[in-house]
C-alpha cells in the first residue's frame, strides 16, 4: 500500500479515486514515492514518482517515470469525464533494440497491454514515444551506442467506479517492461538483464 497525503478539502470523487490508489501493488522492484503535483493542469490532483532498481547496484535506477491523476468539477477539453492520468516513463534500451525503427511503437503497445492486463478501461487516449539515440564522434568516437526510450501518455478513466489503483499497476508495469522486467513481475524470468 502507498502511503498518501491529501487535503482535507478535496472534492469526494477525488478522494475516492485516491484511496482507491493507496490499495496499488507496488512491485518488489520498484521505489514509488508520491511527489509535489502540478497545480496549474486541474482543480485537484495528485502525483507520483517510480524508479525502478538495479539488481546491480541500489545506488542506480533502470527506468523512471512520474504518474499524475488529475480530477476538474467539469470535464477539460479532451476529456471524457472528470478525471485524466498523464504519464512519463524512460528507460535506456539495449542497442540493438533502441536502433530498430519499431521501438517506439513498442512501447505504445506495451502501455496499452499493461492496462488491459491489469483491466484499467481507459477512453481518449493519447501519447507520444521519443527515443533518444547518443553516437560517439570524434575523441567519443570509440564511447559505446547509447540508447534510451521515453513514452509521454494520458487517458481518462474508464468511469467513476473505476479501480484507480489498475492505472497505477499498470504504469508501473510499463516501467518495468521498459526497463527489461517481466510485465508479470519477479516471480518470471525476465529476457535480458540490462545493468
Amino acid at each position: 500500500m502507498l502511503d498518501i497525503e491529501l487535503a482535507e478539502n478535496v472534492a469526494a470523487e477525488f478522494k475516492l479515486a485516491v484511496n482507491s490508489l493507496s490499495r496499488a501493488n507496488i512491485r518488489s522492484e520498484v521505489l514509488v514515492d508520491q511527489i509535489d503535483a502540478p497545480g496549474n493542469l486541474a482543480k485537484h490532483s495528485i502525483a507520483f514518482a517510480c524508479d525502478v532498481k538495479s539488481d546491480v547496484d541500489p545506488n542506480l535506477f533502470r527506468g523512471t517515470g512520474r504518474f499524475i491523476l488529475l480530477w476538474d468539477e467539469q470535464p477539460q477539453e479532451s476529456w471524457s469525464n472528470k478525471f485524466r492520468v498523464i504519464v512519463y516513463a524512460k528507460a535506456p534500451l539495449e542497442s540493438d533494440i533502441g536502433f530498430d525503427d519499431d521501438s517506439a511503437d513498442v512501447a505504445w503497445a506495451w502501455l496499452m497491454t499493461s492496462l488491459d492486463q491489469r483491466g484499467a478501461q481507459h477512453e481518449v487516449s493519447g501519447g507520444t514515444t521519443t527515443r533518444v539515440l547518443s553516437v560517439g564522434h570524434g575523441t567519443l568516437a570509440e564511447q559505446s551506442h547509447h540508447a534510451e526510450l521515453e513514452i509521454r501518455a494520458s487517458w481518462c478513466p474508464g468511469s467513476f467506479g473505476e479501480n484507480f489503483a489498475a492505472h497505477l499497476e499498470a504504469w508501473i508495469d510499463l516501467i518495468c517492461m521498459m526497463s527489461g522486467l517481466s510485465l508479470h513481475g519477479e516471480d518470471v524470468v525476465s529476457l535480458d538483464h540490462r545493468r
